[in-house]
């Protein structure tokens, strides 16, 4: 899950496996494969990035200690 913000300055916090494409025009508008769509004040990029941080999150592996 990632957090942005609308257009108007509402939290959303999306699920990021159901967003199906950004688009900007000039606005970022993601379409989830639901068919919503969101526009928020976050650069495509930075959406993309915060993605890429979450999934890192999820894959980590815990650190075990005595492990080499």
């Amino acid at each position: 899950m990632i957090r942005l913000t609308r257009l108007n300055h509402a939290p959303v916090v999306l699920n990021s496996d159901l967003i199906e494409h950004i688009d900007t025009t000039p606005d970022t508008v993601i379409v989830m494969t639901t068919g919503q769509v969101f526009r928020v004040l976050e650069a495509a990029d930075d959406v993309v990035t915060r993605i890429v941080e979450f999934r890192r999150r999820i894959w980590e592996r815990p650190s075990i200690q005595g492990e080499d």
